[in-house]
């Protein structure tokens, strides 16, 4: 019976953590852009070609 006190007093202790990682990081701003991500996705490909681009090579007959 000792052992189940002991887990109940873990998880209680493991479950306080978490929470005051998650209110530190509400107050840090973390979940504060909920736009952006879901923008962010329908841009990606323009931002992959864009930087992507073909050397220029010259060619000395046509000139």
């Amino acid at each position: 019976m000792s052992v189940i006190y002991l887990l109940i007093s873990i998880s209680i202790v493991v479950a306080i953590f978490f929470f005051i990682a998650f209110v530190l990081a509400v107050k840090k701003g973390q979940y504060d852009d909920d736009y952006t991500p879901s923008v962010r996705m329908l841009f990606d490909d323009e931002l992959i070609h864009s930087k992507v681009e073909k050397p220029k090579v010259e060619n000395p007959t046509t000139l």
